[in-house]
This record gives C-alpha cells, structure tokens and sequence, in this order.
C-alpha cells in the first residue's frame, strides 16, 4: 500500500511546490510507482510535469465533488515518469462546494482508497493556506513533508505549523506523523540561514533531513520547461539534492519497516 505523504507549508514561498514536483520525479526514477496529487487551485505542480492546466479534462474538483473515480482522473504520461491529478482554478470552486458536503474533510482519503494499493508513494502538493483542501490532504496523509527556508520568521512558523498539525490530526487523522523538515533554498554562505539550520536541528533534531536543498538557478528554470530538475539538467546540484532526498526518505521508510518486524 502506497505511503501517502502530504506537503504542506502555510507560507508560500518556501519551494513547497518545486519539492512536490522534483521528490516525486526523483523518487519514480528509483522505480517506484508514484502519484503527485496537486492540490493547489495555482497549478504550478500541473505545469512542472508537463501538463497543460488549462487543457485538462479532470482535476481534483472532478475528484473530490463529482465522485469521478480516481482511475478517471489521473494523468500517466508527464515529464517526471509519475503519474498525476492535476489541478487549476476549477479546485477554488471544490474548496466551496466542500462546505456543502458530508463527511468533507475524508472526500480525499476516500477518493484515493481504490488506487493506494496500485503505487508505493502518493505525494499531495498543499495549498499555502489552513483550507478544506488542506485538511483533506491532512486526512489522506500518513505524514507531512515540511519544506522551509533558514530565514528568521521560520521558525516561529515552524513551530505554528507544527501545533497545527497536531491540532488537525486530533480531530482528523490521529495516525498522522510528522515525515521530516526540509531546509530549501539553502545558501551555506549566508550567516543567518546557518545560524537558523543549527537550531532547528537543536529544536527538531532527526526530524530534520540531513539533505539540503541548495539555492540553484536549474531548480528555478526547469518549471518553465514542464519539467523537473533531474529531466531538465540531471547534472545540476538541485536535481542531485532531491535524488538525494528521496533515498533518505527510502532509507528512513525502511528502518522503520524493520524496526516494525
């Protein structure tokens, strides 16, 4: 049964989508069967794999408001070797209609029930926002993949994050862990951002991922190629970080799993 694994930030800006888009190409290239739900009314996760938002005939709106089967609704072919739900503007229209309907906050897990079997990772690009669309994601996930900057706000929105999440996973889903925190945009010659690094460490020691992803223009240009970094220079340090965090990820699944048994 596929590891569902949602990736969430409540501040924009923190390379959450570009994570969602590049762990889950880096992680179909080890094999794996993955699924990249973009749950973002943005887009921008559509767009990195290739995928015209504005030609698509299903979105996660189709998914979670008109009972389409999940089948029905993902896309096989995109430029990451996964597959993906796509999502647009229509997704703006299911985060209303979810208002209106029963049991709203399990429609994702539900919808997603019949294909976990079929992949061995599904990962949820979040909205930047605390939405309905995000506590579906919450509801649907086994964990949460937080991407952040070494900046001097994040922490304090960290630790927001952080209670949040335990607060949705009391109502929602009491099974929800955290899966690690991810620093992104990393520049090892900036002061503050080592500064920053250090004492999340201090503050979440191993939840903190031991792979960094660096500031990297190849990670910032491959979206306007419909593609991820590793498709679009497999050569560049931003390609190589998310390979990289993808066999951590693998690695720590695995510990686990053994420990388990």
């Amino acid at each position: 049964m596929a590891k569902v694994i949602a990736i969430a930030n409540q501040k924009g800006g923190v390379g959450k989508t570009t994570t969602a888009v590049n762990v889950a190409a880096s992680m179909a290239a080890t094999k794996r069967k993955v699924l990249l739900i973009d749950l973002d009314p943005q887009g921008n996760a559509t767009m990195g794999s290739g995928i015209d938002k504005y030609e698509v005939d299903s979105t996660c709106y189709e998914l979670l408001i008109e009972d389409k089967p999940a089948t029905e609704v993902i896309i096989k072919e995109t430029s990451g070797k996964y597959d993906l739900i796509a999502g647009n503007s229509d997704v703006t229209a299911a985060e209303i209609k979810l208002m209106e309907v029963f049991a709203r906050e399990l429609r994702l897990r539900n919808a997603l029930a019949p294909v976990r079997d079929y992949y061995d990772y599904i990962f949820i690009d979040c909205p930047p926002s605390l939405s309905q669309l995000t506590v579906n994601a919450m509801a649907a996930a086994d964990s949460v993949l937080v991407p952040m900057q070494c900046e001097y706000y994040a922490l304090e929105g960290l630790t927001a994050l952080m209670d949040t999440i335990k607060k949705l996973a009391s109502v929602v889903n009491p099974d929800l862990k955290i899966e690690g925190v991810l620093r992104t945009m990393y520049d090892p010659r900036n002061r503050l951002a080592n500064d920053v690094s250090e004492q999340l460490k201090r503050h979440f020691g191993e939840q903190v991922y031991r792979t960094v992803i660096p500031r990297n223009v190849r990670l910032a240009e491959a979206p306007s190629f419909g593609a991820p970094a590793m498709y679009y220079d497999k050569s560049s340090t931003g390609a190589k970080a998310y390979l990289a965090l993808a066999g951590e990820i693998l690695r720590r699944r695995n510990k686990i799993l053994k420990e388990a048994s």
